[in-house]
């Protein structure tokens, strides 16, 4: 038995969820942030059994696809008496990062 986190873009979340509850996959969907832009991430936690980790990766990486976005970083000084300005840069958004982690013991109840 594993335990698959997946972080993934929130835009991306309801199509994953759809798809892996209609191939029977059984996921946990929690709502995060993410540290460098602070924009929102769903975190998706699965059990399954190791035959099934290639399927849910491939859902995962059919349904999560990489993008750019122009965003602002308000870490840009302006000068020392007007504070900050945001300054706007290119970004990417979106894809997934997955962790397989093992499980010693696993039981739903």
């Amino acid at each position: 038995m594993k335990l698959v986190m997946a972080i993934i873009h929130d835009e991306d979340a309801f199509h994953i969820m759809d798809l892996l509850n209609a191939k029977g996959f059984s996921a946990t969907k929690l709502a995060t942030t993410g540290g460098f832009l602070r924009a929102g991430n769903t975190t998706l936690i699965c059990g399954v059994t190791e035959e099934r980790i290639a399927e849910l990766i491939d859902i995962i990486e059919t349904k999560c696809r990489s993008r750019k976005q122009i965003t602002s970083v308000n870490n840009v000084s302006v000068t020392a008496n007007e504070g900050f300005a945001p300054y706007p840069v290119e970004v990417t958004v979106g894809g997934a990062t997955i962790f397989v982690l093992s499980v010693e013991e696993f039981k739903k109840v």
